[in-house]
């Protein structure tokens, strides 16, 4: 009889630990990721070069670039300066614009990527996506998962506290997003995959239902776990469903509409998560999503990131046109602009203050 199975694309390695940085060549000659250690690690001018300082004398072979920022431009001028070089792998060190950046200047020249973020911002850290800023906005590539993904523990906690629980919003927005698949697989038919969707929601339980915070070291390890599973989950599928909704619609809305007022990622997702699991009727779980949000200090009304009732509601509007194709609640109820604030007061009144 045979033995059906398939290939999930992972990192070879993930290691998330207090301490884990500094074993990091050691653990690529190990993996066989490079044996050499000619590494091109890409940093920013900020974190990633204080930990320069610290990691160059353990990577001889290593040659540093320092990105300037987030933008597809940034990426492309870090291709060809990697092109020039004979490397093993690429590594990114720092925040989620430079591991994009990394990511894409990799994919760019066929070279494995190593993902070591310095906080844990959204789940880009371990998805098959780069978001790069354009000339247009804002856009998405496609790119291989990193080879392999290493988080020290002690690392993310010198980072900036709102880097760490922006992850928080992201990684619970995971429920509404595989509620809004569940919808369109009942309206429209789409096929859910299955481990997809189980990996993803999991992951997005743990961190709302776990009782630490980012003072812990237990909720940080969970935390960081949830962010890899969620981009793995994206890999399994073959695009961001798994862990893209409603949420994610009102946060690109946000970005479009608002684009340097906008807030964090993931601060955007969670307060985009509450509401949207609010409009399914799912209030029960809408009110204990916004609790943990609000007990872990993340935005659950948008004048807590600086827009206004009338903003927000302009932004749940626009929010389908953000992902044409996507079918969400947002595209089920196909709200207008008074019905949209009739509910966003009955969210208020039910979230209480």
């Amino acid at each position: 009889m045979p033995v059906l199975t398939r290939l999930i694309p992972s990192p070879l390695v993930v290691d998330i630990r207090p301490g884990a940085l500094e074993d990091l060549a050691c653990v690529l000659a190990d993996e066989r990721i490079s044996h050499s250690g000619k590494l091109a690690v890409a940093v920013s001018g900020g974190s990633g070069a204080r930990l320069r300082e610290r990691l160059a004398p353990s990577m001889p072979g290593a040659t540093w670039y320092e990105v300037g920022g987030g933008t597809l431009d940034d990426a492309v001028r870090l291709a060809g300066d990697i092109k020039a070089g004979h490397y093993d792998a690429v590594v990114g060190l720092g925040g989620g614009k430079i591991i994009d950046c990394a990511k894409f200047a990799a994919a760019r020249v066929g070279l494995p990527l190593v993902a070591v973020p310095t906080n844990l911002a959204h789940d880009g850290l371990c998805s098959p996506v780069a978001t790069l800023d354009n000339d247009a906005g804002r856009g998405s590539y496609g790119v291989p998962n990193p080879i392999a993904v290493v988080i020290d523990l002690d690392v993310i906690r010198e980072a900036p506290v709102r880097f760490v629980r922006a992850g928080i919003g992201d990684a619970v927005s995971n429920i509404s997003a595989i509620a809004d698949w569940e919808l369109a697989n009942r309206v429209k038919g789409e096929k859910i995959d299955g481990l997809a969707a189980a990996i993803a929601r999991q992951a997005g339980e743990a961190v709302l239902r776990h009782p630490g915070g980012i003072g812990d070291t237990d909720f940080l390890q969970v935390l960081a776990e949830a962010l890899v599973l969620s981009g793995i989950a994206m890999s399994v599928s073959g695009d961001s469903r798994p862990s893209s909704g409603a949420c994610h619609e009102i946060n690109h809305a946000f970005d479009l509409l608002f684009p340097r007022r906008a807030a964090a990622h993931g601060e955007q997702c969670g307060l985009g998560a509450a509401f949207a699991m609010y409009l399914r009727g799912a209030h029960e779980e809408s009110a204990y999503m916004a609790e943990v949000l609000r007990r872990h200090g993340l935005p659950v009304l948008p004048e807590e990131i600086g827009f206004t009732t009338d903003e927000f509601v302009r932004a749940v509007e626009f929010a389908p046109q953000t992902r044409p194709g996507r079918y969400t609640i947002l595209e089920h109820l196909d709200l207008k602009t008074e019905q949209i604030k009739d509910i966003y007061a009955d969210y208020v009144k039910a979230i209480g203050s």
